[in-house]
């Protein structure tokens, strides 16, 4: 599952030629974790190991994965920025290709992130890419408003998106809905890695702002990040497979 170096993230900080392919391994029981990559080798760009897997499996179990796979380390660090920083220190001998933190923690937490990130690998390929998140895909206007927040959620995630970029962060994870708005505000050289991806036909789940991965290839997505209609499918490598297809013909 090794990504080609061509294609590497974020290559000098331009976007990808094309959209990647990354697999939500969202699960408790790392020997299901591991039996899904396995399946996987060579289907997915990537694998995105969150919370669920690492609270549960652990982290000797995440530098297993890292240690041979493209891993997506998507654990959303949100703190001061001091504990951040010592947070993110701690993951850099995991290598991670992507790595998360909250752009609402602030212009200074995502600095302090970046410059971290800057010590451990300098300009090196295997230096971490920092991704702000911005607004849950699960959060809609409603939502939104209800924690105090007058705007919509594309006028936050542009907000949010603006000063994340400016502070380091080399992209963002964000709604598909976003992708066409963030382009014309940031432009073609940030990172922006899209989960609430569902093919056709499938169940939204707990994702109220959907796209299908064409439509957000089409758009300019970075990265896709699919859960479920992976990981649950019948054939989990025949269903990356088919979207890797739609993708490539995007």
């Amino acid at each position: 599952m090794a990504l080609p170096q061509e294609s590497g993230p974020g290559i000098k900080g331009v976007a990808p030629a094309r959209t990647r392919l990354i697999a939500a391994i969202d699960t408790a029981d790392p020997q299901r974790g591991r039996q899904l990559i396995e399946v996987l080798e060579g289907k997915v760009d990537a694998i995105k190991l969150g919370l669920e897997f690492t609270y549960a499996c652990g982290f000797d179990a995440v530098r297993e994965i890292a240690a041979r796979h493209p891993v997506f380390l998507d654990l959303k660090l949100h703190d001061i920025p001091n504990t951040v920083a010592a947070g993110l220190k701690a993951l850099c001998p995991l290598k991670p290709v992507l790595t998360t933190i909250h752009a609402s923690g602030g212009r200074e937490m995502i600095a302090r992130s970046r410059d971290v990130l800057q010590e451990a690998f300098g300009d090196s390929p295997d230096r971490p890419r920092l991704l702000a998140v911005t607004v849950l895909t699960s959060m809609d206007a409603a939502g939104l408003n209800e924690i105090g927040v007058p705007a919509s959620p594309l006028e936050q995630v542009i907000r949010l998106g603006k000063m994340a970029v400016e502070a380091g962060a080399d992209g963002l994870v964000c709604s598909a809905h976003e992708i066409t708005a963030l382009r014309e505000a940031l432009g073609p050289q940030v990172e922006l890695v899209v989960p609430g991806i569902r093919p056709a036909g499938s169940v939204a789940n707990d994702q109220k702002r959907v796209m299908t991965p064409a439509q957000a290839a089409r758009a300019g997505a970075s990265w896709i990040v699919v859960g479920r209609p992976i990981t649950q499918a019948e054939d989990p490598a025949r269903a990356a497979t088919l979207i890797q297809e739609e993708l490539a013909s995007a």
